[in-house]
């Protein structure tokens, strides 16, 4: 047998030792030599890019060989679990202790293997051997792998997570800083605990000591999927580039695959898990999810069947069925499948996460509450249910309104402004959409809006800085933004919560077995019925993209909302749905609609129910294709959209760009960057000329710095603000969201003291945000001037609520509208007005006449 470079070296420092002992040396220092055949470096890599079996033959014949050390026998174990070999697997794991008694590693593995063979005892008996050997020896298991193979025992016995971190895993680094495995393990028990910020330390730091693991890239990829989806997709595909028979990430492409709706994909893909693992829990598990959505009874419990087959009280099975359900919105068979998880292992902290999230989104509060604090009692770490427990008290603290119809609850400085305007709007939205779709609501549905985003973010995922929602509905739960945490770019939330309502009523009348595409587009779409200035219109980036081809089909919309590169393409995704319901309905009728949705209600395939109540869906893509392209064509049909190349016309200083202008005329992307040269060269009255002519062009553009806003600011600077408050005017009458717009307004028509127009802005600019005190203030005073009392009241008694620059003078009007309706609350505030200005004369009058009528009434009664 040929020696090493390092055993020939030693050979020379003991070649005078006697034959036997230089025999039993040279064995000892070759046994990480080639002589052997492969390196265990060889096999690990079989197993990294997924040639289990490979790396099974390879690994075995080396422990045959009497290749020296636990490693083998890990390796090994852990190739033929994941090829669902469990008796194999307990089977290495006996043998390697026979030599390896000591092995907390093959323990570990062998626990699992128990475990898959339904051997409850020998996975306990396992467990105890490494508590037993840990406590006796716990010199022995001081290098990084075995501290690391006890911080995961610890966690499956149920150690707290933080010491974890400590006691092991911090160690482990200091023990051995170049190695990434402690790493790898915090990272993934960071996961664990929703705790995405340490799961990104961790595996960014694992990244610069192994860069190539495949399990690094995996978690790191995992830490991306909650903040850039369409970035951690790429890195998905390139590590099952690398191995494609990676389970994990092969599941997880099932999981991202199921949640867009495309189940024939997600299907394959659980066959691919299959193909490695026929008997893989959660590749069976996650086809019963498929079965539920697709509505097979038989499929379900087959599948559940095959995914218990292995381990029968196994609680990720029912756990992760649950949770998928949830996330399709299923909440009361999501909460169902928590509690049979439950029932097998009664201490399945993910079950019982899950579950008081369930209960909270099914309305279900006080068992919802109960059981996050439970959980929260039992694993203070995990991030979800710390993040729930505090809100739990924050919402405590939020005012309720409630009639036969709804419980809102809203902080309580908001209940007091505009608390009975969205309790009126829910119950307005309640009567149009119920009788629209004919669904008999009959239970109160509970409406939550938040002040602070982080909160509404909790309540709604569980997590934090979860931007990019307005609102969201689970059926019987709405949760929303309030204005108070959009200051920058606010929305409209009377139409928020009108879009919200609608879903519960689509999510109701199909118990929850929408497509995502279908519930987003008619609230959408009756956003648009309800009022013409909200929702989402065509504008000219829709239309391109429509006239590109870059339309969805019908039959992959939800898909759309799932691989959307950006906000923008998600808003698209809105506004293409919502232009396919109206294509159903124009060319279908609304009855179509309605049958389509009682189908779902049914458990019929959406694809299915469009057939049943249209034509075949080759032919209906075909027509919304067609429709929509119309749409899209009949934008500004008298604008020319072609693109130009203007940069060098931009930095010209002569009349180039004008004669270009005169040129196109039409060419709306051309004339507005004129424009804009225009007004910043102050040159007002050729820019008015050319912004009528765009305003004249396209009429409904409320973009960005539009042709209307330019106008009006070029009046404003002319001070032409009669011409200024007829173009804002018209604007407003098709923007719902311009909130600066109608401040400006206001003081327009305060100037003019045109008191009819400022009641009408002020009533659009308190749908975006009614906690700007100077709306209230205006519209108090046009309220007054109008006889309106009722209206004047409202507003000051709002204007109370924000703190307003001169409380005394607030307090004396509200005191002199009540007082002419003999309210005896006028006392009181006239009372505030002196308390805030004792010298406030006009306050004193009024109370000397209220203290005087009060005073005559008393004479007066007096026998």
């Amino acid at each position: 047998m040929p020696a090493s470079v390092t055993s020939t070296r030693r050979n020379k420092v003991v070649c005078n030792l006697v034959p036997g002992l230089v025999g039993v040396l040279l064995c000892i220092f070759s046994t990480g030599s080639s002589a052997w055949g492969v390196e265990l470096s060889d096999c690990r890599k079989l197993y990294q890019t997924g040639d289990y079996a490979d790396c099974i033959e390879q690994t075995a014949l080396e422990i045959e060989k009497g290749r020296y050390g636990e490693d083998w026998r890990v390796l090994k174990c852990r190739a033929e679990l994941a090829l669902g070999r469990h008796l194999e697997a307990a089977t290495t794991v006996e043998t390697g202790l026979t030599r390896y008694s000591w092995s907390i590693q093959l323990r570990l593995l062998g626990h699992e293997a128990a475990l898959r063979v339904d051997d409850l005892e020998a996975a306990a008996a396992h467990l105890k051997a490494i508590n037993e050997q840990a406590t006796r020896y716990p010199w022995r298991y001081i290098d990084t792998p075995d501290l690391v193979t006890l911080g995961e025992a610890a966690l499956v016995m149920g150690a707290d997570a933080r010491d974890v971190l400590e006691a092991f895993y911090d160690r482990a680094r200091k023990r051995d800083p170049k190695s990434a495995a402690p790493l790898i393990a915090g990272g993934e028990l960071a996961l664990g605990k929703n705790d995405m910020t340490l799961a990104a330390e961790f595996f960014n730091e694992a990244q610069k000591l192994a860069a190539d693991d495949p399990e690094v890239r995996f978690g790191l990829a995992r830490v991306l999927a909650a903040s850039e989806p369409a970035r951690a997709a790429v890195e998905f595909e390139k590590l099952l580039e690398e191995n494609p028979n990676h389970l994990d990430c092969m599941l997880l492409k099932v999981d991202r695959l199921i949640d867009a709706e495309e189940y024939d994909q997600a299907d394959a893909w659980i066959t691919r898990v299959l193909d490695v693992d026929n008997r893989h829990p959660r590749a069976w598990a996650y086809r019963s999810v498929l079965a539920h959505l697709k509505h097979d009874e038989q499929g379900v419990v087959d599948a559940r069947a095959s995914a218990l087959s292995t381990w029968s009280r196994d609680p990720q099975v029912d756990h992760l069925i649950g949770r998928k359900l949830s996330q399709n919105y299923r909440f009361t068979e999501g909460a169902a499948a928590q509690r049979q998880a439950l029932e097998f292992d009664s201490d399945y902290l993910p079950a019982k996460i899950q579950l008081s999230q369930d209960l909270l989104r099914l309305g279900q509060e006080d068992e919802g509450w109960k059981q996050a604090q439970q959980v929260y009692d039992s694993d203070g770490y995990d991030v979800v249910t710390f993040n729930l427990v505090e809100l739990r008290d924050r919402i405590a603290k939020f005012r309720t309104l409630s009639d036969d119809h709804f419980v809102l609850r809203m902080d309580a400085r908001e209940a007091d402004i505009y608390g009975e305007a969205a309790l009126k709007l829910l119950n307005e939205a309640r009567e149009t959409l119920c009788a629209k779709y004919e669904l008999d609501l009959k239970e109160q549905v509970t409406v939550e809006i938040f002040p602070d985003p982080n909160d509404f973010a909790v309540r709604t995922f569980g997590m934090p800085a979860t931007s990019g929602y307005l609102g969201v509905c689970f059926g019987k739960v709405i949760t929303a933004n309030s204005p108070a945490s959009q200051l920058e770019s606010p929305a409209n939330w009377r139409s928020v919560l009108w879009h919200e309502f609608c879903h519960v009523v689509t999510l109701q009348l199909t118990h929850n077995r929408i497509p995502r595409w279908l519930s987003e587009g008619i609230s959408v779409y009756e956003e648009r019925l309800a009022n013409p200035t909200w929702g989402q219109s065509m504008d000219p980036r829709y239309r391109e993209a429509i006239l590109g081809d870059e339309l969805t089909p019908v039959g992959n919309l939800s898909s759309a909302f799932l691989t959307a590169k950006s906000g923008w393409h998600l808003q698209f995704a809105y506004f293409e749905s919502a232009l396919a319901v109206e294509f159903l309905v124009e060319s279908y009728g609304r009855e179509a609609l309605r049958n389509v949705l009682h189908d779902l209600g049914a458990g019929i395939p959406i694809n299915v129910a469009l057939e049943r109540r249209t034509v075949p869906l080759t032919e209906l893509e075909t027509g919304f294709e067609e429709f929509a392209k119309h749409k899209a064509g009949a934008l500004a049909p008298k604008a020319d959209w072609e693109r130009h190349d203007l940069k060098a016309l931009l930095s010209d200083d002569g009349n180039e760009f004008e004669l270009w202008a005169e040129k196109h005329p039409t060419n709306v992307i051309g004339v507005s960057l004129y424009v804009r040269k225009l007004v910043e060269g102050q040159q007002w009255g050729k820019a008015e000329i050319w912004l009528k002519r765009l305003i004249e062009l396209y009429p409904e553009d409320t973009s960005h710095n539009n042709a209307s806003l330019q106008l009006a600011r070029v009046y404003r600077k002319q001070e032409q603000f009669d011409d200024e408050r007829t173009v804002l005017k018209q604007y407003a009458s098709i923007d719902g969201d311009a909130l600066t717009v109608y401040l400006r307004l206001l003081e327009l028509d305060a100037e003019t003291k045109d008191w009819k127009s400022l009641l009408e802005t002020s009533q659009r600019a308190l749908a975006v945000n009614p906690l700007v005190p100077q709306v209230h203030r205006l519209r108090a005073r046009a309220a007054e001037s109008l006889k309106q009392p009722d209206a004047a009241i409202g507003s000051y008694r709002a204007l109370l609520a924000l703190d307003p620059e001169d409380p005394a003078e607030v307090h004396f009007r509200l005191a002199m509208l009540l007082h002419q309706r003999k309210d005896a609350s006028a006392k009181r505030h006239v009372l505030a007005a002196l308390e805030e200005a004792p010298r406030y004369r006009a306050a004193h009058r009024l109370l000397l006449r209220i203290v005087g009528e009060a005073s005559g009434e008393r004479g007066g009664s007096t026998p």
